[in-house]
């Protein structure tokens, strides 16, 4: 993806601060205040500038993702495999609407990584496109390559030796261009609802 991919599918978006602050309240619990986490395909930094951590990265394979990291985030340009981190440093990695891209040679090289720098217990936050309830829309975006859904994903994990801690097929909406409120109130309470209409992506947690 290069940065017309940016312009076209992954414009900015006012609103996504405030979403993405009660998304990383509801997952702070998976994340120890004391750890170091990453933030994988960080994009626009959302995630990684809000969730508390001691040590906090961002990664992405584009140099200007860099623009949005805030002062107490180090951004590393590339990809997982070619960025400079010692083995067993990381307590979680968080990967938001990232496997799709991948090939299955890919995802796998990806995980041998993540098995390298993952603590013992460390923790994997993955958000995904569930293609369960979205695949109507799912290859709208033309650089997606494989779908998951929620039973594909945990078995895949489990597969890799994973223990999955948390799995909630319907997570949040689609993408950003939907046309409902980006309102951090109104996430907080999608989020604290049992019913969640129009949640097409996925939230697994899942344990090394």
């Amino acid at each position: 993806m290069d940065q017309r991919y940016f312009s076209t599918r992954y414009s900015p978006d006012p609103g996504r601060g405030r979403v993405w602050q009660a998304v990383c309240e509801y997952l702070q619990d998976y994340v120890p205040a004391d750890g170091t986490v990453l933030d994988l395909g960080a994009g626009y930094c959302d995630f990684i500038n809000q969730i508390h951590a001691a040590e906090k990265y961002a990664v992405d394979i584009h140099p200007e993702a860099g623009r949005y990291c805030a002062s107490d985030v180090r951004f590393l340009c590339g990809t997982l495999e070619s960025v400079d981190l010692p083995p067993g440093s990381l307590d979680v990695v968080l990967a938001s609407n990232f496997l799709e891209h991948l090939s299955p040679v890919e995802c796998s090289d990806l995980f041998d990584r993540l098995d390298s720098l993952l603590k013992g217990k460390g923790r994997l936050i993955l958000i995904q496109p569930n293609y369960y309830y979205c695949v109507r829309e799912y290859w709208d975006d033309f650089t997606h390559v494989r779908p998951f859904t929620h039973v594909s994903l945990s078995d895949f994990l489990l597969y890799r030796g994973y223990k999955i801690l948390r799995m909630e097929k319907k997570f949040l909406p689609m993408s950003f261009k939907s046309r409902l409120p980006k309102s951090y109130w109104m996430t907080k309470m999608f989020l604290a609802s049992f019913w969640r209409p129009l949640a097409k992506q996925m939230l697994i947690v899942a344990e090394k």
